[in-house]
């Protein structure tokens, strides 16, 4: 399958701060808007790709979108081959290092080039990938909630067919932990996997104590229980948890992966696509997971993660959480509680209205 050679003539960016269905509370800050820069990459033979990354907080975007303004002078006039644009970068900033802001700018780019060889075949990304399209099991992602106040919703994520609830916790004691994780599985029932994520709030011996004191209520996995960065201590915490442990979200690239296994981090990992590297660094890194036997979900992203996770080995669950359906004119869809790679390219059409409505 291949496509004429294209050529990438410009590529823009826009910042908007989109609502979200529920604003995000967790352990370690607030997210009340959607902070987003979408992307969009023009050829020069006329196809266009498009992708968007997610800033967490409003005040990454200005950065964010001063750095693809200067990445346009980089990659204006070179062809539009997401590996071959990556490499270049890999070799430009050696010394600088990939991570952080610039490597979110990176990944995003990569996205918005495989979404634009989809286009230009009129086909979606999975089949560049060598797959095919097919519903892969989600688990619906909330922030910390209310077993009371949020009752309606968990019992709706049920009804719509999720298998599988992720909450988060950490915000108080361990006193408040049990109660909020009790309450929650009384409401979602036994059948339904339950997940909790501590966003890196914890120090190892107090994530062993409160994970021994969590095991009862049958979790799939406890995710972050420490800072991202010290893989000492998730190691710590995964030799003695009774509970698997999830990490990688924050991995940049493969070689952040790699220091991980090593360190014996994890159970199971969840790459995020704007920091593991795109579709492409994506791609170069389940290698390792599968060598390793680690299960592998996505993080955010719910657009492009269905197209990856189906061709990825040993792949496990999607997260649903809508970043961007505010400003899509057709929303990531749901049956059955799976998503489906939809298309041409990733499957993405910008809603132009609620675009300039949500502008920053």
């Amino acid at each position: 399958m291949s496509s004429p050679p294209l050529t990438i003539r410009s590529l823009a960016a826009r910042a908007v701060a989109a609502p979200l269905a529920r604003p995000l509370r967790t352990a370690s800050g607030d997210v009340p808007v959607s902070p987003l820069l979408l992307i969009d990459v023009q050829s020069e033979e006329g196809p266009a790709g498009r992708a968007f990354l997610f800033g967490y907080t409003t005040l990454t975007l200005r950065a964010l979108h001063a750095l693809l303004a200067d990445l346009e002078e980089v990659v204006r006039g070179q062809p539009a081959s997401p590996a071959a644009v990556a490499d270049e970068a890999a070799a430009r900033f050696r010394l600088l290092g990939r991570q952080g802001l610039l490597g979110m700018a990176l990944s995003g780019l990569d996205m918005a080039l495989w979404d634009l060889q989809g286009r230009a075949l009129g086909r979606p990304v999975i089949e560049l990938l060598g797959g095919r399209a097919a519903p892969v099991p989600a688990y619906d992602s909330y922030g910390i909630v209310d077993p009371a106040a949020d009752a309606a919703a968990l019992e709706r994520s049920v009804e719509q067919g999720f298998r599988a609830v992720k909450i988060k916790i950490g915000v108080a004691d361990l006193t408040w932990d049990l109660a909020n994780v009790a309450g929650v599985r009384k409401v979602i029932g036994p059948d339904v996997r339950l997940m909790v994520d501590y966003n890196q709030s914890l120090t190892a011996p107090e994530a062993l104590r409160r994970i021994r004191a969590l095991a009862r209520f049958d979790l799939e996995w406890v995710e972050e229980p420490v800072p991202a960065e010290d893989l000492a201590g998730h190691a710590r915490v995964r030799a003695a948890s009774p509970v698997p442990i999830q990490t990688g979200e924050n991995w940049w690239f493969g070689h952040d992966m790699a220091h991980a296994f090593a360190a014996g981090a994890c159970d199971l990992c969840m790459p995020d696509l704007m920091k593991i590297g795109g579709v492409t660094g994506w791609l170069r890194a389940m290698g390792q997971a599968e060598a390793a036997a680690v299960p592998v979900s996505s993080h955010l992203f719910v657009e492009a993660s269905a197209h990856v996770l189906p061709v990825t080995p040993l792949a496990h669950y999607l997260e649903f959480l809508d970043l961007a359906g505010a400003v899509l004119v057709d929303p990531p869809g749901l049956v059955d509680g799976c998503v489906t790679a939809r298309g041409p390219g990733l499957g993405m059409d910008w809603d132009e209205a609620a675009v300039a409505r949500y502008l920053v």
